[in-house]
């Protein structure tokens, strides 16, 4: 089981909160518990668009035979690693650009 922080809301406020990661039955949605007692027992909400994107890796992790455990986390990985890249090449043209365009 692996856990993630994710941004939830509580009131008019966001806070980070982990949200644990296993292997769900088929049939539910996989945060499905955890959000529920989020809103029961601490007042807070998991974001429609978080628990929209965990229920779309869990049919991709069925569909593929892949473990949803493993799939979520190479999921959020790849959402770091483009969070925090800045490419610097995708800035306004330059001289050497137009070099190899030619060749």
């Amino acid at each position: 089981m692996r856990s993630f922080m994710i941004d939830c809301q509580f009131g008019t406020a966001r806070a980070s909160f982990p949200l644990y990661v296993g292997e769900p039955a088929v049939g539910t949605h996989p945060m499905e518990q955890q959000s529920a007692w989020l809103q029961r027992v601490r007042g807070g909400s998991v974001p429609t668009e978080v628990m929209d994107a965990f229920a779309t890796l869990f049919t991709i992790a069925l569909e593929n035979n892949v473990s949803f455990e493993e799939l979520c986390a190479y999921a959020m990985e790849q959402a770091t690693d483009n969070s925090e890249t800045t490419d610097e090449n995708d800035a306004a043209p330059t001289e050497a650009d137009n070099d190899s365009a030619d060749t």
